[in-house]
């Protein structure tokens, strides 16, 4: 599980973990990720192993990442890790390292780790990929214009995939959640406020696992679900207005914390 020290990452391997499944978490802070592998190690009697991996880094981490997976049997690969932007924000106001951010953390990544264990499920006939995209690929989605189009990729990633490699036992899905109570979320009250389609973490990945092996595309979530449907019907011009609006909102509340 990639990302796997906060959020639907941690919340995903705590499920898995429940299951009995022995874990191999994947991020950059080693002593986060020593933590929640002792975590998760004594409260589920589990197996758990850590890698540390900057995705930021380009090509840089992955030799290293094939090395430690080597002889290793990977029934579920994750690809959870992911970055947003500070706030949403216009496509000029986004830094060089923020875009390239977006590109190798939440593009790249999920090719190279796709790359890398694939063979081996191949090899077993049997296997399964969970691709962590987001509802803003639903419909075009102004000011997060970089992010939205990345999580479009793994979706149309996610669902081609599945097709080349479901004959071989492999299961490929693509997670389409809304926005969820997490670090991501936390730059603005409007984005983060509790609400009726706003689960925590751990509420949306205990609804979303049951969905492995079911729905190759799913929101993960019954009531992200409702949206995601109204969200495909409505015109193009309504989502992008609609989003726009609420992007600018949250942008010009996080512009004013940021000066406070």
């Amino acid at each position: 599980i990639t990302g796997s020290t906060d959020g639907i990452g941690k919340a995903y391997a705590e499920e898995l973990a429940k299951r009995g499944v022995n874990i191999i978490l994947i991020s950059r802070n080693k002593e986060k990720l020593e933590a929640v592998s002792r975590s998760i190690s004594e409260t589920y009697k589990v197996e758990t192993d850590f890698i540390v991996a900057d995705f930021s880094k380009g090509r840089e981490p992955y030799p290293a990442i094939k090395e430690a997976l080597k002889d290793r049997e990977i029934g579920i690969l994750v690809n959870n890790v992911g970055t947003f932007y500070p706030y949403p924000d216009y496509f000029t106001s986004l830094s060089e390292d923020m875009l390239w951010d977006m590109i190798n953390i939440n593009i790249a990544s999920a090719n190279m780790m796709t790359h890398i264990v694939l063979p081996g499920m191949v090899e077993k006939k049997k296997g399964a990929i969970v691709n962590v995209s987001s509802a803003s690929c639903c419909q075009p989605t102004p000011m997060m214009t970089t992010y939205g189009a990345s999580k479009t990729y793994l979706d149309y990633f996610s669902r081609a995939l599945h097709y080349e490699y479901a004959s071989k036992g492999i299961f490929v899905q693509s997670l389409t959640p809304f926005v969820i109570a997490t670090k991501m979320a936390a730059c603005s009250s409007t984005a983060s406020e509790r609400s009726f389609f706003l689960p925590s973490a751990e509420e949306y990945a205990s609804n979303a696992i049951s969905t492995l092996g079911l729905s190759t595309r799913t929101t993960g979530y019954w009531k992200h679900a409702i949206k995601f449907t109204l969200g495909e019907r409505l015109p193009e011009w309504i989502w992008a207005w609609f989003a726009m609006y609420f992007c600018r909102t949250v942008r010009k509340e996080a512009l004013t914390r940021k000066v406070k």
